[in-house]
């Protein structure tokens, strides 16, 4: 059985069909975020939510992939078409360590368990990860992959990530407050999350490539606190569509965002999902590769 490197599915990102550009002036765009989940028992879910009106949803289950519990924490997964089937990798934390993991399925499914390439250790006390990969357009030849994770204490940690491998670019303490956090864009030279934090404040963080210490900035100022998962998906040249998660209802509620611009940040809200959502690993699936289109920043 053959796999692509690591480090080109890696490459491979998100492409939306149907976008329109959002603004105060488009009353019907239509957009979607493909969240991605790690079941209890193990299995591989993806689920599409559309800013339709009302909201629609479409909903595909892997078989059982990993081991009950396995994995606790994932970033993004890719999928492509392979000519045994359709391939689908990320890196995943397993226990303490850091993963890359791959699978093929045929016709919906699972041919063979994941390779498993371990990447390294420490990571038992890490609480999101999550990975970028930018590209230029054509015909331009930079590429750029960076990877972050928040851990416990509150410091946030970055790598680039070229070819499968991982080297440490830096960490910045005082993120404690974060619960989750979201990549709403990529560009040559950033990278911006969109954060919540327990005490219900939106921020973006954005985080220049090289030594510059990221620049956060609000958005809202309370109301944000209930969500467990935030999970964004570009919409047109420079907004974004948010799903919002809250574990503790098992609800969630879908956002369209305009270009981040702090507190004047326009923020639609589109609805409750008619979902159930009690899986406990989300991550954003990347449906067709080459392409992690983020640009709300």
């Amino acid at each position: 059985m053959m796999y692509r490197a690591a480090g080109v599915i890696a490459a491979a990102g998100l492409a939306l069909a149907a976008l329109v550009p959002m603004s105060a002036q488009a009353a019907n765009p239509v957009c979607a975020v493909w969240q991605g989940s790690v079941t209890a028992d193990g299995a591989h879910g993806k689920l599409g939510v559309e800013t339709t009106v009302p909201i629609s949803t479409s909903h595909d289950l892997a078989p059982i992939v990993y081991k009950p519990g396995q994995v606790r924490l994932s970033a993004r997964q890719t999928e492509e078409p392979v000519p045994q089937g359709t391939q689908r990798g990320g890196y995943v934390v397993i226990g303490d360590a850091l993963y890359w993991s791959v699978y093929l399925t045929f016709n919906g499914q699972v041919i063979d368990q994941p390779v498993l390439r371990r990447i390294g250790g420490g990571w038992g006390n890490f609480r999101t990860l999550e990975v970028s990969q930018y590209q230029a357009p054509y015909p331009g030849k930079l590429r750029r992959g960076a990877a972050y994770a928040l851990r416990n204490d509150g410091v946030l940690y970055r790598w680039t990530v070229d070819n499968g491998t991982w080297r440490a670019a830096g960490s910045y303490a005082g993120f404690a407050a974060v619960k989750s956090m979201t990549l709403i864009a990529n560009t040559a030279t950033y990278d911006t999350f969109l954060a919540n934090t327990r005490g219900g404040a939106l921020y973006t963080i954005r985080i220049p490539v090289g030594t510059a210490k990221p620049i956060v900035t609000p958005v809202r100022t309370r109301t944000w606190q209930g969500f467990e998962t935030l999970s964004a998906a570009a919409c047109g040249r420079n907004s974004t569509v948010l799903l919002g998660i809250d574990s503790d209802t098992k609800t969630a509620y879908l956002y369209a965002v305009g270009h981040a611009n702090g507190l004047s940040t326009l923020i639609q809200p589109r609805g409750k999902v008619r979902a159930t959502f009690a899986d406990p690993v989300y991550f954003r699936w990347v449906p067709i590769p080459e392409f992690d289109v983020a640009n709300g920043d």
